[in-house]
Order: structure tokens, then sequence, then C-alpha cells
């Protein structure tokens, strides 16, 4: 048997050897992330890439990547490595980077020329297996925040005028946030733009007001983002504000209970936008303040985006409302 025959798609009847590889791995289970993911992979196969490695008929390793086409800005497809593992009894078999092989052989047939993971700083074990397997850093950061225990802006800062971050996209196109009031950003605008959980009849106009901040269509990309808020079982919060009865802006989030092995339910922004006719009124901080209260109803520990180092409006606007930059890392590998 040669390596590549050790390889094959994950399939249903894998799921509870895969919990058990990640238990015996981190000492903990995360069924639910598993379950979430792999019924995922089965519902949407284009979606994701599933690899198994086997050793005389035994599971003893695995990969799940999704393909992400749109998300955080993006206009080219990547593969994401959201968990690899390998049963501690065969590792330093050369297990690890076989899978990573294989990931990257179902990539190439998806035209897909890159993967991208993310990685505690302190997880050097890690670390180097990702040096070894051809990752290396990219210019993107992670920031982090709470959802409660909000850093209040000193008073020298309230009286600040607001940066105009319109023309600094974050995603395709990133609304202006300012609130005209000065206040502190949880300033109630919330109460004056009436923010409701996304609907798929919102589809239109979420691709209208994506259109006129990316000059670009995406209606696949959002979509496949309002099918997994409707139809699958991961935790969703998506909420568009209205302005006069129709939607004004939008932001789209996710809860995952384990990605990258992180051990406590995280929040992911993925995309936000406001119509350009409605900037300037605090609309953006109406959307964002909404999702904070309903991500600490849901006792979210940590809420995360990702972004370029350099999109520096977005930047400031974030460590305003309390956004530090995370312990992760955004690595890439290109595959040729």
């Amino acid at each position: 048997m040669t390596a590549t025959d050790r390889l094959r798609a994950l399939r249903p009847e894998d799921l509870e050897r895969v919990i058990e590889i990640d238990r015996r791995i981190r000492g903990r289970s995360r069924r639910g992330f598993f379950e979430t993911r792999l019924n995922a992979a089965l519902d949407g196969p284009d979606s994701f890439i599933v690899m198994a490695a086997e050793d005389e008929g035994t599971l003893t390793g695995y990969a799940i990547a999704r393909v992400q086409r749109g998300e955080f800005g993006g206009a080219r497809a990547v593969a994401v490595l959201d968990s690899i593992g390998v049963d501690p009894e065969s590792q330093d078999s050369g297990l690890g980077t076989l899978l990573m092989d294989g990931v990257a052989g179902a990539m190439k047939k998806l035209g897909i020329g890159e993967i991208r993971t993310q990685v505690d700083w302190s997880d050097q074990d890690l670390i180097r297996f990702f040096a070894a397997s051809g990752f290396s850093p990219v210019p993107r950061m992670i920031l982090e925040c709470p959802p409660t225990g909000r850093r209040t802006p000193p008073p020298e800062e309230r009286n600040m005028p607001d940066t105009d971050i319109a023309s600094q996209p974050f995603d395709a196109g990133m609304p202006d946030y300012s609130d005209p009031s000065g206040d502190d950003w949880v300033a109630l605008s919330r109460d004056t733009f009436p923010v409701r959980s996304m609907r798929e009849e919102d589809l239109d106009a979420i691709v209208r007001i994506d259109g006129k901040l990316s000059g670009r269509e995406r209606r696949d990309y959002f979509q496949r983002q309002l099918d997994e808020v409707m139809h699958q079982s991961g935790v969703r919060l998506s909420l568009v504000a209205e302005v006069d009865g129709a939607p004004a802006g939008f932001v789209m989030a996710r809860v995952d209970f384990g990605e990258f092995g992180r051990p406590e339910p995280a929040a992911v922004i993925d995309t936000i936008g406001v119509d350009p006719a409605h900037a300037h009124t605090g609309i953006g901080h109406a959307l964002i303040s909404q999702l904070m209260i309903n991500l600490a109803n849901l006792r979210v520990e940590t809420v995360l985006t990702e972004l370029d180092w350099d999109d520096f409006g977005l930047l400031e606007f974030l460590a305003k409302i309390g956004f530090t930059p995370s312990r992760r890392l955004v690595l890439s590998r290109r595959v040729d």
C-alpha cells in the first residue's frame, strides 16, 4: 500500500473516532464542533475538504478544511484548515505531513491555490509542524474583544472627531461607524435604528448594499452565508438594521465551539456593511452594539475578527471599542 492509499475522505461513521483522537490530544471533548463540521461537510461537499488517514484499516488521523469564497473581503477562494489531528500513538510517523499533502492535492483539483490556518503563538509544537509543512506568517491580524466589560474611552477621546473609514473597507466594504453623539460607543444607536435577525428575504438588499461598497457582485457568497444562517446547525448571529422599514445595514457573525482548537466558544465577525446613503448616522454602532448584547446573553467569551495589518482606519475604530491584538497568528501556504 502506498502512502496515498492510506488517505480517503472522512465518512459519517468516522465521527466518534475523530472525536476520540482530538480528545486524546487536547484532553477534552469537542463533540459539538466536530458534529457540526462533519454534518456541514456532508451537506456541502464543495465547501469542505475532509481527509482521513488509515493504518491497517483504523483511522489514525484527520484534517478538516473549509473552502472560503468571499470571507473577510477575499476576492479568490482559499482553504482554511480548521483542525488536524493524529492519534498520539501514531505521531512522529509522518501522518501529519501525509494529511497536509492530501489536502493540498484536493485543493489543486478545486483550483484553490492557498491554504490558511490560525495558531496560538505559544503552541510551539504546532508552529514547528506548520513551518515544516511550508506555512509562513501573512500580513493579517486577528483582533479580539469580550462582549462584556467594554473599555470606556477616556474623556479626551470622546470628543475626538471620528475617523472616516468608509473608504477603508472591512471585508469588501466597511461602512462608516461614526457615532455623531460623540459619546461612548454603546450610545443607544440601536434604539434609533431597529435591529432584527437576518431573514432569507434580505438577500437582495444585502447584495445591493455590499455591491455599493465593494464594487463587486457577491450573490453566491451571501447566498451561502444565508443558507448557513437558516439551515445549518452551527449558531450564527446575523442582524439587519432598518431605516423606514428597509434594510440599511447588516452584520454577519457566527459562533464556533472549537474552531482552530480554541477551548472556549468564540464569535467571529465575517462581514458588515452599511448603505453609503446612511453613512455617519450610527447604523454601524447599532449593529455592533446589538450583536455584543446577543453574544453576552449566549455567554460567548470572545469576539474575533480578521483584517489586513495596514487597514489603519478600521484598526483605530476597533481599538476604540475595546478590540486588542489576539495571541493567534495567521499562517498561509501556497499550493502550486
